[in-house]
């Protein structure tokens, strides 16, 4: 379930970050009616990422450590954007997905995200009873 609600935050947050001119997406056409086409092609875009951060993204992080620690956790950034480019180039082999123009706003959209799903977890994380 907490996995289902990551895919429709990331969405909302790859919704927002597509405001950024530099970044965009392309909408999935079987669908009937435009609301619905970029619905469908935002949660997509969504799993993608999600799955991009879950399996390529704990690596990556895993492997970085020692960066995280030299630079204060300043790396992550860089390797938020890179995730989120990863999920543009794997949706650029179909007619739908996202578009990343350059690097630099693809960090902007990475901060952004991040920050989208900060808020959300700390509203959506589930509360701890105190004994």
């Amino acid at each position: 379930m907490s996995f289902l609600i990551r895919i429709v935050v990331n969405a909302f947050a790859i919704w927002i970050v597509t405001l950024i001119p530099a970044l965009q997406v392309s909408v999935i056409a079987f669908a009937p009616g435009e609301t619905l086409q970029l619905v469908l092609t935002l949660l997509l875009v969504g799993l993608i990422f999600g799955l991009v951060n879950t399996i390529i993204g704990t690596v990556v992080k895993v492997l970085a450590f020692p960066l995280y620690v030299i630079t204060l956790g300043l790396i992550g950034l860089i390797i938020n954007a890179f995730l989120l480019w990863l999920t543009a180039w794997i949706t650029s082999f179909w007619d739908w997905g996202l578009r990343v123009e350059d690097f630099w706003w693809g960090v902007v959209a990475a901060v952004i995200i991040s920050l989208i799903n900060w808020v959300f977890g700390l509203i959506l994380r589930p509360r701890r009873s105190r004994d």
